[in-house]
């Protein structure tokens, strides 16, 4: 019997390696949201298609990332939305590291809180909102004031570095990016900044000021020439930066008139950025620009967008779903030509979570735990629909991809889902 659920476990890993790349920062590689791999669920219920199901400590707005045989995962306790009780004094975050094979929690790392922190955070946000980016060796973590912290994988903490010490209503929630030998960190709430890190030490590289109203992770796209530039867009602006030295490059308006939420999508040296308060929402840029690009490297702007919820780029079509309507839009890529803007049914409610995309499906989860499936095609076709938690749960993160599962996080739980 032993022997059967060793040969059991070894054939689960070597398949799910076998299966797909590793997805170890927000929205996985180069922050698409896109997986290639084929094979991944399209239906799921509480009944239905849960691989594994693995109860949380505490609630967060992280997504998991998942790295070699293991998943790593933020939440918080003692204090915050979601939590009965409890005091600021109370406060942790925790970084936690699951089996990728069955959900079993291995560690549970617990990090207090530099206090005092925010007494409340507007829409239940919570704590522990940004998601974690990991390589082979060290998983990074951004808790806001409190800092940017390294552990290795094994749970042992390596280094922390403070950015900044300001806080804000909506709490921290930018996802930190790796870049060569650095780690890129939005500190727009906490000082105002982009700030670079070298990974292996947490020593201060660069910090670049002016980034204010920014709530995405930092934007990596490969200019014309082969240079590297992070994107940071905000209030009425979008700024380009070198990613060695935090030199400003580049800048231009985007007429989004408040913050700024989804992270920009990159491909072939361009850069697609949405918003959802302003009169011009949706853009593309060409990177490799210097000093005001206005005229020379933005190719379109629509009035379009959404002001949560990261676009998915795929075949020459950009597709998002407004976060309060329920409508989802696709945009031709090349022109900006809104193709459709129509109406999800059935609604998934409100949308926080970024979409993700696999075998052609793109897939949008509403807060409540119901999602809506569709075809990523210029004509809206729904494929399914699913639903956790009765739909009455806290599903503030984006999904992640483990090969050909599909993990959903809510504020309870971590699910691992395949196709049956």
């Amino acid at each position: 019997m032993r022997a059967h659920l060793i040969l059991t476990t070894i054939f689960a890993f070597y398949f799910i390696h076998a299966a797909g790349a590793d997805w170890s920062q927000f929205r996985g590689p180069g922050g698409s949201g896109i997986s290639e791999v084929k094979g991944t669920p399209l239906r799921w219920s509480d009944t239905r298609g849960i691989v594994w199901k693995t109860d949380l400590p505490g609630p967060g707005a992280s997504s998991p990332v998942v790295i070699g045989n293991r998943i790593f995962l933020t939440c918080y306790t003692g204090f915050g939305p979601g939590i009965t009780g409890g005091n600021m004094q109370s406060l942790k975050r925790h970084l936690l590291c699951l089996d990728r094979t069955n959900g079993k929690l291995l560690w549970n790392t617990p990090v207090a809180a530099d206090l005092p922190e925010q007494e409340g955070i507007r829409e239940d946000h919570g704590y522990a909102t940004s998601t974690p980016v990991s390589d082979a060796e060290r998983v990074y973590v951004f808790f806001g004031k409190s800092g940017v912290f390294a552990f290795n994988h094994d749970g042992s903490q390596l280094w922390n570095t403070k950015v900044g010490s300001e806080l804000n209503g909506w709490g921290s929630a930018t996802s930190p990016v790796l870049h060569s030998e650095l780690l890129i960190i939005n500190a727009s709430v906490e000082s105002s900044s982009l700030v670079a890190l070298d990974r292996k030490t947490g020593r201060e590289v660069w910090r670049a000021k002016g980034v204010s109203e920014s709530w995405h992770a930092p934007a990596l796209v490969t200019a014309p020439g082969g240079k590297t530039e992070v994107v940071a867009a905000m209030s009425k602006r979008v700024l380009g930066f070198d990613a060695d030295t935090g030199a400003q490059l580049w800048n231009c308006d985007t007429g989004i008139s408040w913050y700024m939420c989804p992270t920009p999508v990159v491909r072939d040296g361009i850069v697609y950025l949405i918003g959802g308060r302003g009169p011009t929402v949706t853009m593309a840029i060409r990177a490799g620009g210097r000093s005001d690009v206005n005229a020379s490297h933005v190719l379109w702007k629509t009035g379009k967008g959404s002001n949560v919820p990261s676009p998915i780029l795929h075949e020459g079509h950009l597709y998002f779903a407004h976060e309060n309507l329920g409508i989802a839009l696709c945009v031709n890529a090349t022109t900006g030509e809104v193709v459709y803007e129509e109406r999800l049914s059935p609604s998934p409610g409100q949308i926080y979570a970024s979409p993700v995309l696999s075998d052609n499906r793109i897939h949008y989860l509403g807060r409540g735990g119901r999602s809506v499936v569709i075809e990523a095609s210029p004509k809206l076709k729904v494929l399914a629909e699913n639903t956790l938690e009765g739909g009455r749960g806290v599903f503030n993160a984006s999904p992640a991809f483990d090969g050909r599962r599909l993990l959903i996080r809510s504020n309870r739980a971590l699910y691992c889902l395949g196709e049956e």
